[in-house]
């Protein structure tokens, strides 16, 4: 929960560069992801062309040399295992004392796509390094509109939730409910929206990792 308070988005880097020490704990955790997942994720250091655009610096994106590429073959779970595992790597990279900040379309698509296998599919890029500031919180939905249960809940469960409503969401939308039914975690789709299977990952990647629990997604 320390990590998860900490970390926000920083779209504005520093030069320093990563550490090889650091470099080498990031492609473990890659490594590791793809072949949990199936994805075919990859790091890019040191390689500014991701982000030289006039639709990054339009999304306020400064300085970005190192990335990592969200992508894998065509499957109905490719958004959700992104948001997922993508979001895995950010809680790490935090760790690690660096910042992130999803990007999904302020970025240089024509670029990563070419680092692409054949077959694969782009879903988003992940900003990594060192931030000019540690970035500031987003304002969140009331929780009693995110959560629903009656009676007495585990503490866990508390402790889920509350992460949840802390993941980062495209454009701050939450277009989600999490509840307790017989005492399994729901994850439920409440309004579609353009990365709504992308959002769905990255808030039951919260959920779990603060609550040792795995939630079930409805509806996705």
């Amino acid at each position: 929960m320390q990590v998860i308070r900490a970390r926000h988005s920083v779209r504005a880097y520093t030069p320093r560069k990563i550490e090889p020490e650091r470099r080498r704990e990031l492609d473990r955790l890659v490594e590791r992801y793809n072949a949990e997942s199936g994805l075919h994720m990859q790091l890019r250091y040191d390689d500014p062309s991701g982000f030289d655009s006039r639709l990054a610096h339009y999304g306020s994106f400064r300085n970005v040399n190192n990335y990592l590429v969200l992508a894998g073959a065509k499957a109905p779970d490719l958004e959700t295992n992104c948001g997922y595992y993508g979001e895995k790597f950010v809680l790490e990279a935090q760790k690690l004392g660096l910042n992130t900040c999803w990007a999904v379309l302020t970025f240089q698509k024509s670029a990563v796509r070419k680092l692409l296998a054949e077959g694969d599919r782009l879903v988003a890029v992940i900003a990594v390094g060192y931030g000019a500031t540690q970035g500031t919180a987003h304002k969140n939905k009331p929780r009693e509109r995110l959560v629903r249960c009656r009676g007495e809940v585990p503490a866990w469960f508390v402790r889920g939730a509350e992460a949840a409503i802390l993941a980062p969401i495209a454009m701050n939308q939450q277009k989600f409910q999490i509840s307790l039914e017989n005492g399994e975690p729901v994850l439920r789709v409440a309004g579609l929206g353009p990365y709504t299977k992308i959002d769905l990952g990255i808030v039951k990647c919260h959920f779990e990792a603060a609550s040792e629990h795995t939630i079930r997604i409805v509806g996705e």
